[in-house]
């Protein structure tokens, strides 16, 4: 009996759904859960990635205090951008963080070294500019920035 009641209602509410809809429709979040259950895996299997690398990782210089102040950066650097990171649903955005924390760790296995890299300001970003000019200086200042530094606050 609880199973027919159970049926009637889910049949009654999938009735207000609009057409092509499988959940959720109102508010468009059936398509982006389809995406991020897509990306889900990728994802978390590069969290589990990185700390895999971060109990593995040994400094380039060879000393304790240096190999565990590296983990330590490494970890917390991992929690605060995935944290920071959680509740995107834009499929493109979810890709570039994807696509930065993948570049994050090559960089980091080929360098040895887990901080990113400084990013080199185009000639003339400093230069006190008014107007159209500043403007393109910004443009050019954003373009300059590499895909493994996209979620950290622009240095002014």
């Amino acid at each position: 009996m609880e199973l027919g009641v159970a049926k009637a209602r889910q049949s009654s509410w999938h009735r207000l759904l609009p057409a092509g809809s499988c959940g959720w429709g109102k508010a468009g979040l059936t398509q982006s859960l389809k995406m991020t259950t897509a990306t889900r895996q990728e994802v978390l299997g590069l969290y589990r990635s990185i700390f895999r690398l971060a109990r593995k990782w040994r400094a380039a210089s060879g000393q304790m205090e240096d190999t565990v102040k590296e983990k330590q950066y490494i970890l917390s650097e991992a929690r605060t951008l995935f944290q920071k990171n959680k509740n995107l649903t834009d499929p493109d955005l979810i890709k570039q963080c994807i696509d930065e924390c993948t570049a994050r760790i090559e960089i980091g296995l080929h360098y040895q070294i887990p901080y990113p890299r400084p990013i080199h300001l185009p000639p003339m970003a400093l230069t006190p500019l008014r107007g159209r000019r500043l403007q393109s200086q910004e443009k050019l200042r954003k373009l300059s920035k590499p895909v493994y530094l996209q979620s950290h606050d622009e240095v002014s």
